[in-house]
């Protein structure tokens, strides 16, 4: 007859629910995946497939679930999830934010409407490159590159009491930083070249202060910046895979914390 004890039945939950709970907390955050278009049971389905894969070959642990320790390894990984997700979709952020200032620079910040991906209103400019971001995302095979950095973590930073530790937390706060200096390295061509633009209006207007410059100079900014955003996707596209391979190298590089 077989008989199984406590302990053996903790054992296998936590085999498998830690992982879960650091693959959850992932999906839940990265894009695409966190998207509001795809179904909650599809991220869950999606889970649960990886982590019936990954579990089998992480080590046993002697912690029980319900314990102080079981719920401190298990808060540590929903962080680190939580974390590998908040990375990527930085990155998105980060582009969003530069085509929103070049937006604004444009004359296009009325224009707002729905973002498929974050599911609030935004400009159409912005949602225009997040939709192109999303697709060159996927042509490089973005999704299966964060899914295999994911299941890498496993070895890198192993299911147990530590977690990412303050250097790794201060290295993912660091990395923060990222939504400014990727936006402003997204936008800062185009808002100099209208730069440019308007200085001129200006010398016209002090030329011929008569020119009624808001029938005229609205739609010449308009035109130059539709102009400039077509010249600068190539560059924004080169500039949005630097920063998804600075975002792929910084999470391989994350380590648990020291004894």
């Amino acid at each position: 007859m077989l008989t199984l004890s406590t302990g053996q039945l903790e054992g296998w939950i936590a085999l498998y629910l830690w992982p879960f709970v650091r693959i959850a907390g992932c999906l839940m955050t990265a894009p695409i995946f966190s998207a509001a278009t795809v179904p909650v049971r599809a991220r869950l389905i999606l889970a649960i497939a990886i982590t019936l894969i990954v579990a089998p070959l992480l080590p046993a642990q002697d912690a029980q679930i319900f314990s102080a320790t079981g719920f401190v390894i298990l808060a540590q990984q929903l962080l680190i999830g939580i974390a590998f997700g908040f990375a990527i979709n930085l990155v998105f952020d980060a582009l969003a934010l530069g085509v929103q200032m070049l937006a604004n620079a444009m004359g296009l910040s009325f224009a707002f409407n729905v973002d498929p991906l974050h599911g609030a209103s935004t400009p159409v400019l912005s949602q225009f490159y997040t939709i192109l971001a999303t697709l060159t995302f996927l042509a490089l095979d973005g999704h299966l590159a964060l899914l295999q950095v994911l299941v890498d973590s496993f070895k890198t930073l192993p299911v147990g009491r530590t977690g990412l530790g303050s250097e790794g937390l201060w290295q993912m706060c660091l990395w923060g930083s990222q939504i400014f200096r990727g936006g402003l390295m997204v936008s800062l061509p185009g808002v100099t070249a209208l730069l440019v633009v308007n200085l001129a209006f200006g010398v016209v207007s002090r030329a011929a202060p008569a020119l009624n410059l808001f029938a005229i100079g609205f739609p010449v900014t308009l035109v130059c910046g539709l102009l400039i955003l077509l010249n600068s996707i190539p560059s924004m596209q080169q500039g949005f895979i630097a920063m998804l391979h600075d975002a792929f190298s910084i999470l391989g590089s994350l380590k648990p914390a020291g004894p």
